[in-house]
């Protein structure tokens, strides 16, 4: 997998000589000859020091990419771009750069980062010519052949990881060279041979990962100089020999791995119990022999594995550390009885001490001083020894697990034993365990790649997370349940993410015994966002997998990255795109700057003069184009506000003005010079927008003249403020109203009639907006209700221009974007092809009108509307969906209603009818009505031809225009302009 966030790659980037050149002709220009000759000397410097140069990537290192590619076999052509361009500017697949501190003007390969990418073939000998590199990861291909000596070369190097692979030979003295390294991973291949003596040269090394190989001979005393090794697993090999009891002088060794070798015959060195930072030794299958050590000195051991060897003697009686989780004795000679200080561990999980030859009693204050809570187990395993009988109580608590088949205490007739004497099963890798959903949400709810995160604060937040094979390679624990909170708040904290961001999919025990898991990591929910990490995000986080960057534990220890499987969007994030990173025009300056650094200080005098001047003339260019932008705005109707209005209008944006705040900023009640009422929506900084973007949003705002849109009234873009002035709602948004909070509930025919007004607004952004618009984010919270509750769409923030003509004359029917919207309201073809038609307001507004029938949310507690009320309709039981609180209602024209917004839901877009057809239907529900007088349905005919009418008389549609608009519930978040108005 590539990484390349490090780098802004061009595609067509000139050498240094090129940009000196024209920096020079520049200066020519300025008609200065002071500058002018000091920039001569900076370019015969620079001259002379980049001139034989061909490239931007050490040629040197270019032609050792192609020979490392060369011996490899690359079946999914990952590597294709290999051939294409500068490694470092065309960002070949894996390839990281950094620019050189040589000051010799060439980038430099830093980082060779192709885990997990079905590469096969051999690693070439080349790969000792890339000398500035400091990461090396092949991890998780099929690699065969040997590890070439030449790597030693790299003494840059700090991650040597070739895990996961088939590499076989010898592992070359010449490794014990790089002596900045600080991670060696070659565990998980077929290496053979002894551990070169060299490698205790390897002064800044902290993991000696060498597990699961054939490496034989003895284990050099001579490691035990390493000052920073951290931990050192070497279990499945081929060991033999002895322990060097040097070991115990390791300043810094925290975990001592080396189960299944061949010591046979010789003891665990009584020096071992002088590690005073050890936290975990697992020497199981080791052919032991002798005592135990008194490991009791050692302060926070916490996992002790000397199972399957030879020991023999009595377990030592002194209390072993308070940290202790994991005590596994089992299958040794071992005689004597069981420690009272074993009832003294708080913290245990595990104890085996089966098939031995133990004798006397089992005291039951093992398991009867311990307080477990409902995440908490332990396991007690006495089975096949010589015990007789079980001293106090011989109540199991809930959790325990107490194991006594194959002594002679089961052989007695007492039936209160019969509990302790079952088979027990020794298999300790006990399967994948999955993580339980804990909403109520439907599956189809997100359509793929994206999914519904089960740990987010938010009631069914669809997002794409991304998802993360994961593995502990050496835990200090046996049971992970009571661990699982405190793991996620660690790899949280060390992503830098909150922890209900991190979702565990699935764990299980793997041979080792080693703990692998699937993580999802996702989004922070933001409204109207897409729901995914940006690109900067995606690679900010792999690398601190990649890199190792995330801090050790001392209870998870090690871990290891296995694979990343990026969906969606996320699937190009490493691929060579342009203009992302920064090494391009980063290298190209870095290169002029070496070239020239032997110039006079009087060349940076210089420079800094050149840039005030430039600054200036940039400042007044800027203004001149703000001020032509703003004269181009002199639109009839729009009015450009100054601040100094603003403040007035608001009191200088009194707390007391506030109606409302959101993602975009604050919205406030404002009073006019002239008296008027307006909403003025203040921009906060983080959400400014572009000089262009915001003129050319008031621009296509000002265009917009319906009654059933919300109006623009002006604007104000002065002194770093943005802010957009609307008409006041007194009445405030359609959601409001639906609320259950609501005092005064809307009849079905004041319904239909905003339905109607808002697919009157929908209609003509579709069909007469020039050019026509696609709104993007319909729903009840951007439908407003002015004092007559007539219904006017606002918030144009997310809306799209719809397609113009290709050249050819045809209309395209879609326009391709990037998903946003509102869960619940977002059309599931949109979201699932990111193509955007007129259908998809079409589907959101029917949502909109589902909500006017029933009242409800789009989706509460984790029920979707659209498929709840299908349900009910299939079923026959509509009515018992419909809003109670709109009081009485003609049946057959709500199933009118239904039937229309169920059809405006419909998955297929081409089962939708357009936003022309919705108009005619409701039209026609509207005289089917009986609420319907002369008055009214004069409204909905002439309205057509965009006629002003006046609003119901009917008291009983509108009882109380002037309501107390609670804003506590509303979700202010999309910018929508909340309002109060006093009574």
């Amino acid at each position: 997998m590539a990484n390349n966030h490090h780098h802004h790659p061009s595609s067509a980037t000139p050498p240094p000589i090129s940009a000196a050149f024209r920096m020079a002709t520049w200066m020519y220009q300025s008609k200065s000859w002071v500058y002018s000759s000091v920039l001569v000397l900076c370019l015969c410097f620079s001259l002379l020091h980049v001139g034989a140069q061909n490239g931007i990537t050490d040629p040197v290192e270019v032609s050792a990419l192609r020979e490392i590619k060369k011996s490899l076999i690359d079946p999914n052509k990952n590597l294709s771009n290999w051939n294409q361009g500068d490694p470092c500017t065309a960002n070949w697949t894996g390839v990281l750069c950094f620019n050189s501190t040589l000051n010799d003007g060439y980038l430099h390969v830093r980082e060779l980062q192709l885990l997990n990418m079905n590469l096969s073939g051999a690693l070439s000998p080349q790969l000792g010519r890339l000398s500035n590199m400091e990461i090396l990861d092949f991890m998780w291909n099929d690699l065969t052949g040997s590890i070439p000596k030449e790597i030693g070369n790299i003494t840059s190097l700090k991650l040597l990881l070739l895990n996961g692979n088939k590499l076989s030979g010898s592992l070359p003295e010449e490794l014990g060279n790089l002596s900045n390294l600080d991670r060696i991973q070659i565990d998980e291949n077929r290496i053979s041979g002894p551990i070169p003596k060299s490698f205790a040269n390897l002064d800044k090394v902290k993991h000696f990962h060498m597990n699961n190989n054939s490496i034989s001979g003895q284990i050099p005393s001579e490691l035990s100089k390493l000052p920073e090794l951290v931990h050192f697993l070497l279990d499945n090999n081929n060991l033999s020999g002895y322990l060097p009891p040097e070991f115990s002088e390791l300043p810094s060794l925290l975990i001592l791995q080396v189960d299944n070798n061949h010591f046979d015959g010789t003891t665990i060195p009584e020096t071992y119990g002088n590690m005073s930072k050890l936290l975990k030794l697992s020497l199981r299958n080791c052919g032991l022999q002798g005592p135990i050590p008194d490991l009791s000195r050692i302060p926070k051991l916490g996992y002790l594995d000397l199972k399957s060897n030879q020991l023999n003697g009595t377990i030592p009686p002194d209390k072993l550390s308070d940290e202790i989780k994991t005590i596994d004795l089992s299958n040794n000679n071992l005689t004597g009885s069981i420690p009272s200080s074993f009832s003294e561990l708080p913290q245990l999980q595990k104890l085996s001490v089966a098939n031995n030859s133990l004798n006397g009693s089992v005291s039951s204050n093992i398991w009867t001083d311990r307080t477990l809570n409902s995440t908490e187990s332990l396991k007690l395993d006495f089975q096949n020894n010589r015990l007789t009988d079980i001293t106090g109580s011989t109540n199991i608590p809930q959790n325990v697990t107490v194991s006594l088949r194959g002594n002679p205490v089961c052989d007695s007739d007492n039936t209160s034993l019969v509990q302790f004497c079952r088979p027990e099963n020794e298999d300790e890798n006990n399967g994948t365990v999955l993580t339980n959903s804990t909403t109520n949400c439907p599956t189809a709810l997100c359509p793929y790649p994206y999914e519904i995160s089960e740990t987010s604060p938010v009631n069914c937040f669809c997002a794409i997370p991304l998802i993360v094979d994961y593995r502990l390679k050496s835990p200090g624990f046996s049971d992970f349940v009571p661990y699982k909170s405190e793991f996620e708040g660690y790899l949280s904290s060390g992503l830098v993410l909150h922890q209900y961001q991190l979702e565990i999919v699935t764990f299980a025990w793997e041979k080792g015994p080693r703990l692998r898991m699937t993580l999802k990591l996702f989004p922070v929910y933001v409204e109207n966002s897409t729901h995914t990490f940006n690109t900067s995000e995606v690679r900010r986080i792999t690398n601190l997998f990649t890199g190792w960057n995330i801090p050790d534990s001392e209870l998870f220890g090690p871990y290891e990255l296995i694979k990343f499987t990026l969906l969606g969007p996320y699937a190009n994030v490493f691929s060579s795109s342009k203009g992302e990173s920064g090494i391009g025009k980063g290298a190209l300056v870095g290169a002029i700057v070496g070239g020239i650094a032997g110039a006079t200080a009087l060349s940076a005098i210089v420079s800094l003069l050149i840039l005030r001047m430039r600054m200036k003339r940039n400042y007044q260019a800027t203004v001149k184009r703000r001020q032509m932008s703003k004269a181009f705005l002199k639109i009839d109707g729009v009015k450009d506000f100054s601040y100094s209005e603003m403040a007035s209008a608001t009191n200088d944006f009194d707390s007391s003005a506030q109606v409302g705040q959101g993602g975009y900023g604050k919205v406030y009640r404002g009073i006019l010079a002239d008296g008027k009422v307006v909403a003025i929506k203040r921009a906060q900084e983080g959400s400014l927008q572009g000089e262009k973007e915001f003129l050319t949003e008031i621009e296509l705002l000002s265009r917009l003249h319906h009654r059933n849109l919300v109006s623009l009234i002006g604007f104000c873009d002065e002194e770093g403020e943005q802010m957009l002035v609307y008409e006041f709602m007194s009445n405030g948004t359609l959601r409001d109203h639906l609320s259950a909070k609501s005092k005064e509930p809307l009849s079905f025919s004041l319904r239909v009639r905003i339905a109607l007004g808002s697919a009157k607004g929908i209609l003509y952004l579709h069909t007469e907006a020039n050019p026509p618009i696609f709104h993007r984010d319909i729903k009840a919270t951007n439908i407003l209700l002015d004092s007559k509750f007539t219904a006017k769409v606002a918030d144009f923030g997310l809306s799209r221009l719809a397609p113009v003509p290709e050249i050819e004359g045809n209309v395209p029917a879609h326009v391709s974007t990037v998903v946003k919207g509102t869960p619940g309201y977002l059309d599931p073809e949109y979201f699932l092809t990111h193509k955007l038609t007129d259908k998809s307001d079409v589907y959101s507004l029917g949502v909109v009108f589902l909500e006017l029938l029933t009242g409800m949310h789009p989706i509460t507690h984790g029920k979707n509307l659209v498929r709840e009320v299908n349900s009910a309709f299939q079923s026959g039981t509509i009515f018992s969906v419909i809003d109670e609180r709109m009081g009485s209602y003609p049946s057959d024209c709500v199933e009118k209603f239904l039937s229309l917004a169920l059809k405006c839901c419909h998955d297929d877009p081409d089962s939708r009818p357009s936003m022309a057809e919705v108009v005619r239907q409701l039209e026609n529900l509207w005289l089917m009505m009986p609420e319907s007088n002369t008055k009214l349905t004069e409204e909905v005919i002439t309205a057509k031809a965009g006629k002003e009418v006046s609003p119901p008389s009917s008291s009983s549609e509108v009882k109380n225009p002037y309501l107390s608009l609670d804003i506590s519930g509303s979700n202010l978040d999309s910018g929508v302009i909340p309002t109060i108005v006093p009574r």
